[in-house]
């Protein structure tokens, strides 16, 4: 099979398109003929080697895919040949989904519904369920409740939109473009501001008359945490999905407001709360949730996949790899 392999940490010039051995399927998993996989910032990450969680090399990328059953182990019992599936393997799984197959557990596969492309399933698997896990269990989101999603437009804070829709809340949503700001209203955003704007903080905390916001899910928390804290209302809920940096903050405004800020990692749910989440993404989906996909590459153009999501802050949704190319 066709796969990217990295067999040393470094910049995108380590993901190398290579012709490696099909997978060997254990009892437990299925074998899946992948027709596309996503491109996440974290595998960036890992490839550079400053992830907490890192593969042994080498390696194969990714975390999401989409394909079709070509072969089940002895003990899977919930697929069979044929089915349409999208994956999520670990950050730092050996054999990842930059591939045209992948072997995985049955517990890591999903069901794609029919109204979905396989794009679709590749980029709904980890981000859907980033999404679920701030809204539930984290920041514990009530109806009625106001919102901000702080740089909605990637592949995560478009599904956060659309849930924090579906579950009744007031959505604000920020972007840093005007074609950003006309997709996120597209999607339901409520309010819509431009983080680039320097009054933008002032006008989110007209729409709450000055009460603050109930809960924010923050992207990019060295450039935005300080603004979030000015803006935060009282006991309100701060969720940390992405980071670049460091960050200075006054904690007296959390003393104050009895704040709360706390951060996640999708390798921290539990077994309970994926089954949980799954559940309620599939009926998301049902009820016309989609995941936005931004733009697609070749398998063998990995490496400008990787380089384009970190370089492209303003890119809409998922970036996605065609995996079927022979």
């Amino acid at each position: 099979m066709k796969a990217i392999e990295v067999s040393e940490f470094g910049n995108s010039n380590v993901l190398k398109y290579k012709e490696l051995k099909d997978p060997v399927m254990k009892d437990d998993e299925i074998y899946v003929a992948l027709k596309a996989a996503a491109v996440n910032p974290v595998e960036t990450y890992v490839r550079q080697g400053t992830y907490a969680q890192l593969p042994s090399l080498p390696y194969i990328p990714g975390k999401d895919g989409a394909g079709i059953v070509k072969a089940v182990g002895k003990r899977v019992k919930n697929f069979k040949v044929g089915d349409r599936v999208f994956v999520t393997v670990d950050s730092d799984a050996q054999f990842g989904t930059y591939a045209q197959a992948i072997t995985c557990k049955a517990t890591e596969a999903t069901l794609l519904p029919d109204s979905m492309t396989y794009s679709q399933g590749a980029a709904v698997g980890s981000s859907g369920l980033t999404a679920l896990y701030a809204l539930k269990q984290k920041a514990a989101l009530k109806s009625g409740e106001y919102i901000l999603v702080h740089g909605a437009t990637g592949g995560v804070g478009t599904l956060v939109l659309q849930f924090a829709k579906l579950y009744g809340a007031k959505v604000i949503a920020t972007a840093g473009s005007e074609n950003g700001l006309e997709i996120l209203k597209k999607l339901g955003a409520d309010y819509v501001f431009n983080h680039h704007a320097e009054e933008y903080i002032k006008e989110i905390q007209d729409v709450t008359k000055n009460h603050g916001l109930d809960v924010i899910i923050e992207m990019l928390a060295n450039v935005n945490l300080q603004k979030d804290l000015e803006v935060i209302g009282n006991n309100g809920r701060i969720v940390i999905i992405g980071n670049r940096g460091e960050v200075t903050i006054n904690p007296r405004v959390l003393m104050m407001k009895g704040a709360h800020i706390t951060g996640l990692m999708l390798a921290n749910i539990t077994p309970e709360e994926v089954e949980e989440n799954t559940q309620l993404l599939l009926q998301g989906l049902s009820e016309g949730v989609k995941p936005v996909i931004d733009k697609v590459f070749p398998l063998e153009q990995a490496a400008r996949a990787q380089d384009y999501i970190m370089e492209n802050k303003g890119s809409m949704g998922k970036i996605i790899l065609d995996t079927t190319a022979e």
